[in-house]
């Protein structure tokens, strides 16, 4: 029998999802969740991206810049993951996407998740160079599309605009 097992760790939670032969199970601790009750409201609430890529050398540079901001990086592996940490009740205040990705491609993950109504900022990231190529994505709800890896302003310019929204 084969089974996958995936854990999104976020501070003081953590999403876990388990298939086997196509069913799938899944568990999310809330305690970090922005409607979380028991959060002390005189501590400032610390920025959480998801970053969700199969390419090591560019969530490395990603979380190395994101982490030089402040902002904790938490990683999926495919929109399947993000569809069902967000179900369970994850919050995080960016994601970062490949805009080429397995199991759940990315139109449809982003369409999933902004049909569920989440308000993170969505930047998906690409080799694509033809603005008509990223029609689709931004039709479905992405905010913004780079080119990988994101450059040091760009990832300033995001947490600052988040800081700006929130």
């Amino acid at each position: 029998m084969r089974t996958c097992l995936s854990t999104i760790k976020v501070k003081h939670s953590s999403f876990h999802s388990e298939q086997k032969k196509g069913k799938m199970s899944s568990s999310y601790d809330t305690s970090s969740s922005p409607n979380n009750t028991n959060a002390n409201p005189s501590v400032e609430k610390k920025l959480k991206a998801l970053m969700v890529y199969d390419n090591r050398v560019i969530t490395m540079i990603h979380k190395t810049l994101l982490k030089r901001f402040g902002v904790e990086p938490h990683e999926a592996k495919n929109g399947q993951e993000v569809v069902l940490a967000h179900r369970s009740g994850a919050y995080f205040d960016l994601i970062l996407m490949d805009l080429d990705m397995p199991v759940v491609n990315a139109r449809q993950t982003i369409k999933e998740l902004r049909d569920m109504n989440v308000r993170s900022l969505i930047v998906g990231l690409t080799f694509l160079e033809e603005e008509e190529e990223k029609k689709p994505f931004m039709d479905a709800g992405l905010n913004y599309c780079y080119p990988k890896p994101l450059p040091f302003d760009v990832v300033r310019d995001l947490v600052e605009k988040i800081k700006e929204d929130a």
